[in-house]
């Protein structure tokens, strides 16, 4: 399956990021290939499976390498988070 930023290849790296505002209601127009959390906390996602999933303690600096639609603003204390597609 495509999306809009090239071939859907897990072992191509990013070729796109963009800064990520949590939403509980805004979906990202294709699913990530990882995040970048900048500053420390808990990040809460829809997975791209439609799970929910709250990753606790998310050091400042990490990438996860997660397929997800969505940040949510409840229960996300991380900050500068930029999403990798």
């Amino acid at each position: 399956m495509a999306n809009q930023w090239g071939a859907r290849d897990e072992t191509i790296s990013a070729s796109h990021a963009a800064a990520v505002t949590p939403s509980d209601a805004a979906v990202f127009d294709s699913s990530t290939r990882g995040l970048y959390v900048g500053g420390a906390g808990d990040v809460a996602v829809t997975m791209e499976s439609g799970a929910v999933a709250t990753f606790v303690g998310v050091v400042a600096g990490s990438v996860l390498p997660i397929r997800c639609s969505k940040v949510m603003s409840t229960d996300t204390t991380a900050t500068s988070i930029v999403a990798l597609f």
